[in-house]
């Protein structure tokens, strides 16, 4: 392939957002405060990149706190957020709690909770069976909380009373699938409460509204990401949906499948929240090796949020 030509888009914002920097800092702070292991309740992001590399420095990760042989050693929750069960077992064995769930998850569960005081029923707009979905059901009992995954789900949605309903949604959404779940909702319970302001987080949304703007113009689109990283998935369904012929949802560079980019002058490259940026210059560097490529910046949105680090790691820090 040589020397063909390749104008390559790089979306911004793409990548990292506040909360996976958040989560990652946690585990290592922790790790040079208390030295390894520390453990880790679930993948502490949806990147399998970051967790090798978190375990190559001594964190180990599980899926159910019973796993855990040494109560003594500090545990962190992952970015998804837990049901109050994991919080409940955690007191119960006298765990050391590191909390890296994202600020703007755990938003979501004051809300959930605020609504169920009020005596609201509450919808859930979410995935089954994601951790993030999981952790706020898991803030109420049992059946406070209905998950809705699709139009067809809040069409046949039947509340107990339904001028008492409120709803509340994952942070990783799509945008524009949300909007039309909520509408429907919205337009069969007239009195339905929503949030003051949009649960779906705003790294979701900007990197969705960047992919919007680029996927038109190019023939392919590669997302940097991991198979169950929601937010990940839900950029490249953005990608096929605003006009890109085909999108592709990559882990490595190893996955490249090269016959998909035959003939191809014009791509787009972005990378989901939890997805570190040294993967996408592996990939550029794939593509830089195979053609002659020109990259171009395409910047949707400035983003400049920062969250502050749980207070038990600040103030062992200061």
């Amino acid at each position: 392939m040589g020397g063909q030509k390749l104008h390559i888009l790089l979306c911004a914002p793409r990548g990292f957002c506040a909360g996976v920097e958040r989560a990652i800092q946690v585990v290592e702070e922790a790790l040079e405060r208390f030295g390894a292991p520390v453990y880790v309740r679930h993948e502490i992001v949806h990147n399998r990149y970051v967790v090798e590399s978190l375990k190559a420095k001594g964190a180990v990760f599980v899926e159910e706190l019973e796993e855990i042989p040494d109560s003594d050693r500090p545990v962190a929750f992952s970015a998804h957020g837990v049901s109050n069960r994991v919080w409940d077992d955690a007191k119960a064995r006298n765990i050391s709690v590191l909390d890296a769930t994202c600020p703007l998850v755990s938003k979501v569960h004051k809300e959930a909770i605020l609504h169920a005081r009020r005596g609201h029923e509450i919808v859930l707009v979410g995935h089954a069976g994601h951790p993030e979905v999981e952790g706020t059901m898991g803030q109420l009992p049992d059946g406070a909380i209905t998950l809705v995954e699709t139009v067809e789900d809040a069409r046949a949605f039947q509340p107990r009373d339904p001028d008492n309903l409120a709803w509340i949604t994952q942070t990783t959404l799509s945008v524009d699938d949300t909007a039309e779940i909520v509408g429907e909702l919205k337009t069969r319970f007239p009195k339905i409460a929503g949030p003051h302001k949009d649960d779906i987080c705003y790294a979701t949304t900007n990197r969705q509204e960047a992919v919007k703007h680029v996927a038109p113009t190019v023939d392919r689109m590669i997302v940097v990401g991991a198979p169950n990283s929601s937010n990940s998935q839900r950029l490249r369904e953005v990608a096929e949906r605003a006009g890109c012929p085909k999108a592709v949802l990559l882990q490595r560079a190893s996955e490249i499948n090269w016959a998909d980019f035959e003939g191809v002058e014009k791509i787009g490259v972005t990378a989901g929240a939890s997805a570190p940026e040294v993967i996408v210059e592996e990939v550029l560097d794939a593509f830089a090796e195979r053609f002659d490529i020109e990259v171009e910046l395409v910047t949707t949105a400035e983003e400049s949020i920062v969250f502050s680090l749980p207070r038990s790691l600040r103030e062992a820090a200061a």
